[in-house]
């Protein structure tokens, strides 16, 4: 439908609701044109909400090497093919040839700048301005101590670190270096949760009184990432709070706006173990599992016919036989139940901060559907919110606002991850780096690391069974 039709059913079906979306005369902001909060005494429009277009507003390309050249990498690397003005990618690293080769290539590297583990990046003088860290989670920490200390500003993928320790080091490290350090919390940085901020900031529902956050991860992402793959044991990696969940406890943290000061959480592993296990199922979905036709976590369903998370594979082509291949080789083939992970399939936690505002987050493995589901709750009003739309509920009219991206096209975003926040976040490091203004970063270094000790402790509490402070 064209857009006329989509704003008046939308409001039909809210019962005359205001329904906007995202001003584009703000598509092209610069920077210092993103405080949009209302002066005293003034409206405030919500839908002129601080959405900017994608390229970063600097006066020569930044230059960038990408260490980790996995999905994470490739998703940040993407914005140095759509915005080449503003960024260009000069190195790679990768222990995986076949990944440092594609993305090299893909970038016209010059040869003496392919490395293969990180530490060879740091035997050369200063090749860059910044570096993409987006190795796995137990391979942050060297690598970033090293760039900070060899004169490189930092994009550092999430989790920071494994340990408290490596993330206040990390910390420690910035501060004494005059780094910028931005987390991927690309959450902050999609549309949707920008004008949710900005929504909750401009005091529209009064003072925030709780909050109420899901996380539904899909239950076959749940298989592929955490019980299958390279998150599924916390010992190896980092705890899912952390591995998945870190994105949430900062969005609450972010919204709430105001410090932590007691968590309580619990969980377990409950289905994907060994004593859930289906009588007969082989050690390999294709070794002619009984179960294969009717269990929902079948590798053979997933991989080969629905063919979902290939990328995993780093397949020449799409081909089943290539597929199956991966499927007889690699845990990704695993029955589900006779892995060794040990991440908790569902996890609850509740958090009290300053001004006795409470939240409560709860992250679920077995749903049908992804998508952050958000509720807030104020003094007066409340909001309600999917991702795709939030409805911000005034109290004392019973008048009903609508937020939803898809009202306006924002053809820039319409590819990028997270709902626009991979190359959201991309932009304003770029234009932090370029510009010498980490202000631009609303996820620093310092805000981050106090969402994820709420994670460590969480973890702890989880373990403990018992509130713990922060």
């Amino acid at each position: 439908m064209n857009r006329l039709d989509f704003l008046k059913r939308v409001a039909w079906t809210l019962g005359g609701a205001t329904v906007l979306g995202v001003n584009k005369t703000l598509l092209n902001a610069a920077p210092s044109d993103k405080n949009i909060m209302p002066k005293p005494g003034e409206k405030f429009d919500i839908f002129n909400a601080n959405v900017q277009g994608l390229e970063a507003k600097v006066t020569k390309p930044v230059t960038v090497i990408i260490i980790g050249a996995g999905g994470r990498g490739n998703a940040y690397a993407t914005y140095a093919k759509k915005y080449p003005n503003a960024m260009k990618i000069v190195g790679v690293s990768d222990i995986n040839e076949k990944r440092r080769e594609m993305m090299a290539d893909a970038f016209n590297v010059k040869k003496e700048n392919r490395f293969g583990d990180f530490s060879e990046v740091f035997k050369k003088p200063q090749l860059a301005d910044a570096v993409v860290i987006s190795t796995p989670d137990d391979v942050h920490y060297a690598p970033c101590m090293l760039a900070l200390e060899k004169g490189y500003q930092v994009l550092l993928e999430k989790p920071i670190a494994p340990t408290e320790k490596e993330c206040t080091d990390i910390l420690a490290a910035a501060k004494k270096h005059n780094r910028i350090v931005a987390v991927c919390h690309v959450l902050r940085y999609a549309p949707y949760f920008v004008a949710l901020k900005q929504a909750v900031d401009s005091g529209v529902i009064g003072d925030v009184i709780s909050v109420q956050h899901l996380e539904p991860i899909l239950f076959d992402h749940m298989a592929h990432s955490y019980v299958r793959g390279n998150w599924h044991n916390s010992k190896k990696t980092t705890p899912i709070i952390l591995a998945k969940s870190c994105h949430d406890l900062d969005i609450i943290r972010w919204i709430v706006g105001k410090p932590c000061t007691q968590i309580s959480a619990d969980g377990s592993l409950t289905y994907f173990k060994a004593s859930r296990m289906p009588a007969g199922a082989t050690a390999y979905c294709i070794d002619g599992c009984p179960h294969e036709s009717t269990c929902p976590f079948s590798a053979v369903d997933i991989y080969v016919r629905r063919k979902r998370m290939l990328k995993v594979f780093d397949l020449p082509e799409v081909k089943d036989e290539l597929i199956k291949e991966k499927l007889r080789t690699t845990n990704y083939g695993r029955c589900v139940f006779q892995c060794d992970n040990d991440q908790p399939d569902h996890y609850v936690a509740n958090m009290v901060f300053d001004g006795d505002i409470t939240a409560s987050f709860s992250m679920e493995a077995l749903t049908s559907y992804s998508g952050r589901r958000t509720r807030i709750m104020g003094t007066k009003g409340d909001i309600v919110g999917d991702m795709t739309e939030f409805v911000i509920t005034d109290f004392r009219s019973h008048k009903k606002t609508v937020w939803n991206k898809q009202v306006e096209e924002l053809e820039a975003y319409k590819d990028a991850g997270h709902g626009g926040g991979d190359l959201g976040l991309v932009r304003d490091f770029i234009q932090a780096v370029g510009n010498n203004n980490p202000s631009v970063l609303s996820s620093t270094i310092d805000a981050s690391v106090e969402s994820h000790v709420m994670g460590f402790r969480a973890e702890e509490s989880r373990l403990s069974m018992s509130k713990v402070k922060i």
